[in-house]
């Protein structure tokens, strides 16, 4: 096929221009496209890289065969060259031969011929060609003037500027010559006839060469003027060339034509010659003026939208000559002399019926390298602009007030912008409602930032005051419910709605989820007055006029729910403008919110009755008042209407119809309006339950949900959305884990969690990451062996169960019940409780159990750290104790552990498991704070004496694990104490007495702390408690005689676990030299008298819960301690204890006495939740999250909640957590400054921890590290202030709360 140059003869360039003219012709469109001819070469070089049929074209074809043809054998050549040099060692891969032949070819004089003889070839086909195409074009034109009129209306279409065919058409490349020659024929001043023929051949030029030319500046002046040319023909052909140019052309030519394009708009509506519309005449789109007019502005609005996107890579210069031509000829007011005339329509009219949404402005303020000129040039000279908008959105609520007629709905303005119907004629109000949409749209993106707030406020014309950024909010807001009749189908937000109600409430939701914005624009009481002005109006019964008032409450609550999901928003609901949470205030927005509520839940609202609508509208008023109830805070304000009650009962009504629905007949007509009816009740239904649910969020929440005896229900539909892992709520980041973990802070939360499936699915998953792996991907790609005695894969379970297994819950999970231990375990058989998990993780006590499990090591690891975390609960460690024996089951794996010798017994066998059951063993049988006991380490060091900490397996203990005891002192010569004895010892005016006597005890507590200790804390509080309850303003129970007589109680018995407690009671206080020989016994004593004293106010119950099936479930750790303050003395610890019943802080201090007591309501007593959960817990959780939001939101964020951790701290009074002299001063401060320094103590001892909370939020082991950590460190006394500080803010909130116990209202 191809022909030697030598012999090239006409055919061989026939041929040649065949082939180039195919490619060209397939590559046409890119050429075409590109902005320069230096562009336009570019892509032909590069045309191998972008063109897959590249090797099809024929002319590629060729090339290849003549280059094989001519440099074929000098190729071979050098390539048996090179390759006999790399067999001889001296070459060094395929890459550098490439490199040496290409090399070599091109030097040799094959190749230097054959390129000279190739482009003398083409140069005579180009040239063929150029001759061949410039004959076309003469032919081409003679054609264009004989068909000029069928050309005009073939290329006349009513819909775009730019939709003509001539970016299809071929360029005609022009020397500078013929462009100056082109720009004096299309002078103004030409003939009609000569102007257009050079507009026509101008469509054919490359845009790039003419906007280079010299010329450029006239010829733009020529187009600017022809624009207004009456020939419609001949602008259209300008605006096909700008757009042209647009397309095709970089930012710093198009600026240009831009802002000619802009500046001729603005000279058209400054011109009192052209006709421009009034607004009562309204925009006929059929008139030809106006559609020439249109299709300028919407060429001019087209390249808004799009030059945002490249903008940024050229001069910033350029960027503002187009902001500034834009905000000009918007900014245009044509000068009317006559104040009666009729308003002209001024250009954002026409940009608004184009853009009604004002997306340009969006575009441009998206990015700050253009948002920064904007906004800067509307302060500085284009504020009417603003202005302008602002007086629109005025107009159009003026407007709509007026238009109110007898019926009370407005019917006068349009509803919606009609988007979808063709229409041909806009009315003057229907110009007026599109521009309201444009100007709204524009001031919501402007309200976003700072610098468009700073714009305001705005002064009107007309209008002597000003409007500020909190009264355009006002009046968004207004058009919630102010706005003309919507069908009810516009609730749900589609494409095309123009509803203003819809319009506000999507900009009032942007607002609302920037922090910044919604802290200046809606936090504020004048806003949330507007928000609940028809709310007020309907509570109040006062005549609305609402059109849609379902739709538009609906978009109100879900602007409340906003605000209130967020701090700054919620206090604000709550306190309005006082945000202290302790100082009672007037009705706010809370209160009115939860009464509306509370009257749709009770179908009381006439207007709103029998509406389709009304459940929807339930649901999102509920929803705001769930991110109140949802906080301790919100739940404060929102307790005295029982709401929870209120929705209990919607509930139950919702689950009885549901209930009577039929079930549907197969073959029955699915669609009938009882499957709908029955479809409805159940999503009402279920979103009740998920409303519902959300009180278990907070302490006091989740007895409130216990009352209402929905918890089990609740519980389970929480189980089937985690099972599809399913979202809390909109506002909700981190899962249902704090509302698991306060429930497993409780009896019935537990037993609800364990009845859903919960706790087996939990169990079921641990053992799947555990012993089976995921899909049985072990058995082909076996895992590497664990680093950390937990592996990370576990780690997520192995938290999750620390979160559940509190004392409340493992008491109601495995009280009472025996572990299986069978003599033969199946490999498939999978624990499915937490008796399984005990039996087959932590108590591996026979060959069986061992064997049982794929990863023996590490699975006995994870039960033992289990257990560890487990046993820092001193109620649950008693528990596995008297059940299991567990501590005997550990001592007996260590002997297990021993190498035998031939000499007998030799040395322990150090691994992870004898290392992590070495520390259980000593963490069990040692009670005390930081500095008395010293734990051994887990981890192994290096070196020849990797673990120095000495292994046992039997008791007592190694002496190495026994700090020091404390030795006594004598203080009595101190004077601030003698003040204070002095004072016990004479009472005077109660009030004073007790005031002066808590000034004293603070006053020693901050400078000798040390001297409140030993007998004299026990004279102190001793007399003080004596004093109080002798004074009957100061005692909260009534309390019966008892007599302590030994025989009364003869016949009692103690628990296995009270047994046990009294042990390690008496092994501790012998260990701090405060017990004597005996002490074992008068301890026994004091608890039965106990016991038998608190029975007498005790009321029987009727509970499943195991908790309140016998006796305290729990040991006695009060009663303990004060026995240990009072040296072992039994008559004084008894006549202490019973004067101490009759005050209120021995309900919080002393969690006995009030078990199933007659003093809680009955509904209180039968939850089987103590009020140190549901009232301080609830408290110590409130004040955290006001004092250190950190620290609360490190608990969020682990799932994990303060409330479980402090019940364990306050239940066994900081045993094992602090020394022995903090816990006195614990107890002796909560006596003598009040029960709610019980809260103020917790929240003191988080601020003490902040940091490592912080820490080990990150490293995911916060539960862990709170449990098994003593607080070092941690002095009372170093927190007396910051205490007294809280006192000062909290304390009538909180003592008003802690008094309320007793006749509660729940």
């Amino acid at each position: 096929m191809w022909m030697k140059m030598s012999h090239f003869s006409c055919e061989d360039e026939a041929l040649l221009q065949s082939m180039l003219r195919q490619l060209l012709q397939s590559v046409k469109e890119k050429i075409t496209g590109a902005p320069s001819v230096e562009c336009a070469e570019e892509i032909l070089l590069h045309l191998e890289e972008t063109d897959e049929n590249f090797h099809n074209y024929e002319f590629v074809k060729y090339l290849r065969q003549y280059i094989c043809s001519t440099l074929g054998s000098v190729i071979e050549e050098e390539t048996e060259k090179c390759t006999s040099a790399q067999n001889q060692g001296e070459g060094s891969g395929y890459d550098t031969l490439v490199q040496h032949v290409t090399k070599k070819t091109q030097e040799s004089k094959e190749y230097r011929e054959m390129m000279h003889s190739l482009k003398n070839v083409m140069m005579v086909v180009v040239e063929s060609l150029i001759n061949k195409f410039e004959e076309d074009q003469m032919r081409n034109k003679e054609m264009h003037r004989k068909t000029k009129k069928e050309q005009h209306s073939a290329y006349y279409t009513d819909n775009c500027s730019d939709s003509d065919s001539s970016f299809n058409q071929s360029y005609t490349f022009m020397n500078q010559e013929q462009l100056q020659l082109l720009v004096e024929r299309l002078d103004p001043a030409q003939p009609k006839e000569v102007r257009q023929e050079a507009m026509q051949t101008l469509c054919s030029a490359p845009p790039s060469d003419v906007l280079n030319c010299e010329s450029w500046s006239n010829l733009r002046k020529h187009l600017t003027m022809s624009l207004s040319d009456p020939d419609s023909t001949f602008s259209d052909r300008i605006l096909r060339f700008y757009a042209k140019t647009f397309s095709s052309s970089p930012l710093n030519m198009t600026r240009e034509v831009y802002t000619s394009l802009a500046k001729h708009l603005e000279l058209y509506f400054l011109s009192g010659e052209n006709c421009v519309p009034t607004i009562s005449d309204g925009i006929d789109i059929t008139n030809p003026e106006i559609i020439r007019l249109l299709k300028k502005v919407r060429l001019l609005n087209e390249y808004q939208r799009e030059v945002p996107s490249f903008w940024i890579r050229h001069p910033e210069k350029y960027m503002e000559e187009i902001v500034e031509s834009t905000l000009l000829l918007l900014s245009v007011k044509r000068d009317q002399r006559h104040l009666v005339s009729p308003k002209l329509l001024d250009p954002v009219y026409f940009l608004a019926l184009l853009d009604i949404k004002a997306v340009w402005f969006k575009k441009w303020m998206h990015a700050n390298y253009s948002r920064t000129v904007v906004l800067r040039l509307l302060e500085k000279k284009y504020k009417s602009l603003i202005n302008a908008s602002v007086q629109q959105c005025v107009y159009y609520f003026e407007s709509c007030e007026s238009a109110v007629d007898a019926t009370s709905r407005v019917n006068v303005l349009p509803q919606q912008y009609r988007s979808n119907n063709q229409t041909t004629f806009y009315s003057g109000q229907e110009l007026q409602y599109i521009y309201f949409v444009h100007s709204l749209c524009l001031l919501g993106r402007l309200l976003i930032y700072k610098q468009g707030r700073n714009l305001f406020p705005v002064q009107l014309e007309n209008r002597k005051d000003f409007i500020s950024l909190t009264d355009l909010l006002v009046l968004f807001i207004r058009f919630i419910y102010c706005s003309p009749t919507c069908p009810k189908t516009t609730l749900t937000v589609h494409t095309g709605n123009y509803s203003p109600a819809i319009l506000v409430t999507e900009v009032l939701q942007i607002l609302c989820d920037r922090t910044e914005c919604a802290t200046e624009c809606l936090y504020s009481n004048t806003v949330i007055d507007a928000l609940l002005h028809p709310i007020h109006n309907l509570l109040n019964g006062t005549e609305i006029y609402i059109n849609c008032p379902e739709t538009s409450l609906i978009h109100i609550a879900d602007i409340l729910a906003r605000i209130a999901a967020v701090e700054d928003g919620l206090s604000l609901v709550l306190y309005g403008g006082n945000m202290n949470s302790a100082k009672k205030d007037s009705l706010t927005a809370a209160h009115t919110i939860v009464q509306f509520t509370k009257k749709l839940l009770d179908e009381n609202v006439s207007v709103l009755s029998g509406t389709e609508m009304l459940p929807a509208l339930k649901g999102a008023f509920i929803f705001v008042c769930r991110q109140m109830y949802g906080t301790c805070e919100g739940l404060q304000v929102l307790i005295p209407y029982d709401l929870h009650k209120s929705i209990a009962d919607a509930w139950k009504k919702a689950s009885s119809h549901s209930e009577r629905i039929p079930t549907p007949v197969p073959g029955a007509d699915s669609i009938s309006s009882g499957n709908q009816e029955s479809q409805n009740i159940m999503v009402w239904e279920e979103t009740l339950l998920d409303d519902l649910l959300n009180f278990a969020a907070t302490p006091k929440g989740l007895l409130l949900l216990q009352n209402t005896g929905a918890l089990n229900e609740c519980v389970t539909f929480m189980f089937s959305r985690f099972s599809k892992k399913c979202q809390v709520s909109g506002y909700e980041r981190f899962g249902y884990g704090v509302m698991v973990t306060q429930m497993a802070a409780t009896s019935p939360g537990a037993v609800a969690l364990q009845r859903s499936g919960f706790i087996k699915a939990l169990i079921t998953e641990l053992w799947a990451v555990l012993e089976c792996g995921r899909d049985d991907l072990r058995v082909t790609h076996p895992s590497s062996t664990p680093v950390d005695p937990i592996d990370r894969s576990c780690q997520k379970s192995f938290l999750a169960l620390v979160n559940l297994l509190s004392y409340p819950a493992i008491y109601e999970l495995i009280g009472d019940q025996e572990i299986p231990n069978k003599p033969e375990y199946s490999l498939r058989e999978v624990p499915t409780n937490v008796i399984d998990v005990i039996d087959r993780l932590i108590i591996l006590n026979s060959e069986a159990k061992i064997h049982s499990l794929f990863n023996y090591e590490q699975s006995h690891i994870f039960g033992l750290r289990l257990l560890s975390v487990l046993c820092c609960d001193l109620d649950t460690l008693l528990l596995l104790e008297s059940q299991y024996k567990v501590s005997q089951v550990l001592l007996n794996a260590q002997k297990e552990n021993v190498i035998e010798t031939s000499e007998g017994p030799g040395n322990f066998i150090i691994d992870g498991i004898s290392v992590e059951t070495n520390h259980i063993l000593v963490r069990i049988n040692l009670t005390g704070g930081p500095a008395e006991r010293i734990l051994p380490q887990r981890v192994l060091n290096k070196g020849t004496d990797p673990y120095p900490w000495p292994m046992f397996s039997s008791y007592p203990l190694p002496r190495c694990y026994l700090s020091e005891a404390p030795k006594k002192a004598d203080f009595r010569q101190d004077s601030d104490l003698n003040k204070l004895l002095a004072s016990l010892n004479n009472p005077e005016k109660q009030p004073v007495w007790i005031e002066n006597c808590r000034r004293q005890f603070c006053k020693i507590m901050k400078a000798k702390p040390d001297v409140i200790s030993g007998t004299i804390l026990a004279e102190l509080i001793e007399k003080f408690v004596l004093h109080l309850s002798e004074n009957p303003s100061e005692c909260y129970f009534s309390t019966e005689e008892y007599e302590a007589d030994d025989a009364n109680v003869k016949n009692e018995s103690l628990s296995s676990v009270q047994q046990l407690g009294i042990k390690m009671t008496v092994r501790y206080g012998k260990y701090l030299n405060l017990l004597k020989d005996g002490a074992e016994n008068d301890l026994c004593l004091v608890l039965m008298h106990c016991d038998k004293f608190l029975k007498q106010q005790q009321t029987s119950v009727q509970s499943s819960l195991r908790c309140l099936q016998e006796g305290y479930a729990g040991y006695d750790w009060f009663a303990s301690s004060v026995f240990l303050i009072m040296s072992g003395e039994r008559e004084k610890t008894l006549t202490f204890l019973q004067q101490f019943s009759s005050l209120l802080i021995s309900a919080f201090l002393w969690l006995r006495r009030l078990h199933v007591s007659v003093h809680l309501p009955i509904d209180t007593a039968e939850s089987g939740i103590h009020p140190i959960y549901f009232c301080s817990a609830h408290y110590i959780e409130m004040l955290l999250k006001a004092e250190l939001p950190l620290v609360f939101s490190a608990f969020h964020m682990s799932g994990f909640t303060p409330s479980q951790i402090c019940q364990q701290w306050l239940s066994q009074c900081f045993w094992n957590y602090l020394d022995w002299s903090e816990i006195c001063h614990y107890i002796a401060t909560c006596i003598f400054l009040g029960p709610d320094y019980q809260i103020y103590m917790s929240i003191s001892v988080f601020k003490h921890l902040q940091q490592d909370i912080l820490q080990h939020t990150q490293t995911q082991d916060l539960q862990v590290f709170l449990k098994e950590e003593a607080l070092h460190r941690f002095r009372v006394s170093d927190y007396l202030e910051y205490m007294e500080s809280l006192e000062a803010t909290y304390r009538p909130v909180l003592l008003r709360d802690m008094r309320n116990i007793r006749m509660q209202s729940t």
